[in-house]
């Protein structure tokens, strides 16, 4: 199926791309393009007008910035943070995620910052956000605002931003700590959507945790916060009673279906599972990243 007729706009600046925006009542940002080009494709989306911010300049940087959080451009490509030594050094997380988001060709033209706008509770890179704290920054005609991940993401495929905002960058904050943690997710093939998946972010002071965050993906209808299992984190060593007790509470809050993926008994065990293999693995080796 081809896509309805649209209209093609590629600003070269944040300014240009904002007015392309507010002149148009039904206008898309195409960044990667690797979720809205297939639903136009299949006519779930029919945009008038694509703003395509590809030509404006440094929307393609990640790294450390000045204040201390890491900050990823929306035109960072998921296959970048893939071959990046620098988010190795800095953020383990986002590191053991990178390979496992879809396929290579998806991540060498999909973005990190597209895909959590496009909001599916399946995408990896949300809960990965979510277990970060992490942040998103729009920008739109009024000036920019940063929007934490919770308050982002309003729904499935829904998010707060008004439809003349960019989302320009995702921040990951300063850390209080030694950074650990990592994602694990369950997939029939590779580059399929999760099953289940499991974000954990630690900071640790020593072998002690000083603050962490959970976020699961595929379990419900939109990414889980498993605020209440990464509180049973906080203030404790890694011991297997407290390793238990947090990835029995993930596991809680699941909200899973039984599908043809498996029963929804099944995916609850694959997170316990999951935030379980994690933990154990941030016990065993708690200074990853200084």
């Amino acid at each position: 199926m081809y896509p309805s007729r649209f209209q093609y706009e590629a600003p070269t600046s944040l300014s240009e791309a904002i007015a392309l925006l507010s002149a148009h009542d039904d206008a898309k940002v195409l960044a990667g393009g690797q979720s809205l080009i297939p639903m136009m494709k299949l006519r779930f989306a029919a945009p008038a007008v694509i703003v395509d911010i590809n030509n404006i300049p440094k929307l393609d940087q990640h790294g450390v910035h000045a204040d201390g959080s890491y900050r990823i451009g929306a035109l960072v490509r998921h296959a970048a943070l893939e071959k990046s030594t620098t988010l190795g050094e800095h953020q383990p997380l986002l590191a053991s995620a990178a390979p496992l988001v879809a396929d290579p060709i998806v991540r060498t033209r999909g973005t990190f910052v597209g895909s959590v706008c496009h909001a599916d509770p399946q995408g990896d890179w949300a809960s990965c956000m979510v277990a970060l704290d992490g942040s998103i920054l729009a920008q739109g005609p009024n000036g920019r605002r940063t929007i934490g991940v919770d308050e982002f993401v309003a729904g499935p495929f829904q998010t707060v931003l008004a439809p003349n905002e960019i989302a320009i960058q995702a921040i990951i904050p300063k850390p209080v700590g030694t950074r650990a943690g990592g994602y694990l997710k369950l997939e029939r093939r590779v580059g399929d959507f999760a099953t289940a998946g499991a974000a954990v972010g630690l900071q640790m002071d020593g072998d002690t945790v000083v603050q962490a965050g959970i976020g699961l993906t595929g379990v419900g209808a939109r990414t889980i916060n498993a605020s209440e299992a990464a509180a049973a984190l906080v203030g404790n060593r890694l011991d297997p009673d407290v390793i238990g007790t947090a990835a029995g509470l993930a596991a809680g809050v699941a909200q899973p279906r039984s599908d043809h993926r498996g029963s929804a008994d099944y995916k609850r065990h694959v997170i316990e599972t999951f935030v379980s293999r994690i933990l154990t693995d941030a016990a065993r080796t708690p200074e990853k990243v200084a």
